[in-house]
């Protein structure tokens, strides 16, 4: 059995114009599989894990199934907060907002001990030391009486990583968790998700828009435009040879060392569509430089072929690879 699976996930928004971030979203995640999500900003990959925590804004509703270690997660009250709170850690993409300032690092990760494990107070406080000298914050003794901001933007990522660990979930959430934060520091925080899902036996969701950062830590890569997947493969398989004209644009985007000094950077002509926009064909058509009739008219389904599942009339094939 799976440990997490989504199914027919769809988040509404209400408000003088309903907006619907996610739509229909199928995903499962096997036991200490790395996954990653990516996209664009807006097209609900953050809505996708918020509504999978019970975590939405108050005017969001999120309906379908989400089962975690076969507990249905979606309004399922008490007994599967519960368990959602011990079995699922969270990273946030603002660590400086997640953390509370006028309480000390100590406290705060002490407290997630207590609450997840009924232990004691002194443990819980030598249980978050040792947590801190796990995801390598120095001198982690003296940080426990710190507040967060006496840290810098990478202790404060790397606290915000040792508070969801806590509870010794099976599952971590990464919301963009190098968000901010300067090339130098965001190797090493993917560095370290990858070396903790090693030594836990831990899965990992991560979100993020770029694909640079999840090239060595991803088992699997799913592509998310405008509230659906359009394209979910093996990493490598992916890296090799994207199958959705979107996933190539994405692909395509990222510097590499061959690129010219001082020549313009590519980029995916158009826009994203605005949130809640209707589309009766593919929602990608109006920027796909592949598109025809047909995509107007007609949503593609996500379709599963021999290496990766794509939403696309007219994929690309391995003669497209460069």
């Amino acid at each position: 059995m799976a440990l997490l699976e989504i199914n027919a996930l769809t988040v509404d928004f209400s408000g003088p114009r309903p907006i619907r971030a996610v739509d229909h979203v199928d995903l499962v995640v096997d036991r200490r599989e790395r996954v990653a999500i990516v996209g664009e900003s807006g097209s609900g990959k953050s809505q996708l894990l918020l509504a999978c925590t019970g975590l939405l804004a108050a005017n969001g509703r999120a309906s379908g199934s989400v089962r975690f270690g076969g507990a249905e997660l979606i309004g399922a009250g008490d007994p599967a907060r519960a368990a959602r709170g011990r079995g699922i850690g969270f990273v946030f993409q603002d660590a400086t907002g997640s953390l509370t300032p006028h309480r000390r690092v100590g406290d705060q990760l002490a407290e997630i001990a207590v609450a997840a494990h009924d232990t004691s107070w002194q443990t819980a406080m030598a249980t978050a030391e040792r947590m801190l000298e796990r995801v390598r914050l120095p001198d982690a003794r003296r940080r426990l009486s710190q507040y967060p901001h006496e840290l810098s933007g990478g202790m404060r990522q790397r606290v915000a990583i040792g508070a969801a660990l806590m509870s010794q979930p099976e599952l971590l959430f990464a919301d963009e968790p190098t968000t901010a934060l300067d090339v130098t520091v965001q190797a090493e925080i993917m560095a370290l998700l990858a070396e903790l899902c090693r030594d836990l036996s831990m899965a990992l969701l991560l979100v993020t828009h770029d694909l640079g950062v999840v090239a060595s830590l991803a088992d699997r890569i799913a592509v998310m435009y405008a509230g659906r997947i359009v394209e979910s493969a093996d990493a490598s398989a992916f890296l090799a040879g994207p199958r959705h004209p979107y996933s190539a644009g994405l692909l395509d985007a990222v510097p590499t060392l061959a690129d010219v000094y001082g020549a313009e950077l590519r980029t995916i002509a158009g826009t994203p569509p605005a949130s809640g926009t209707v589309f009766p064909g593919c929602r990608f058509e109006p920027r796909c430089p592949r598109a025809q009739a047909r995509c107007r008219r007609e949503y593609p389904p996500l379709a599963a072929g021999p290496a990766a599942a794509v939403a696309c009339h007219f994929p690309l094939g391995p003669e497209d690879a460069t």
